[in-house]
């Protein structure tokens, strides 16, 4: 019994840290869309970073 439960531990970590590291490369595609298009549209006339920060 004691061995079903740790696989089954197991399967939950696995999918869960695939799950998580899928979101992640999901949220840095669209940080890096987001960057790329305010990267493009900045202002003509400005020198500076289209960002504050």
């Amino acid at each position: 019994m004691v061995p079903l439960l740790l696989v089954l531990l197991l399967v939950l970590l696995l999918f869960g840290a695939g799950f998580a590291l899928k979101a992640l490369w999901w949220i840095a595609v669209i940080v890096l869309v987001v960057w790329l298009l305010g990267f493009v549209a900045r202002p003509k006339g400005s020198t500076g970073r289209w960002y504050r920060w």
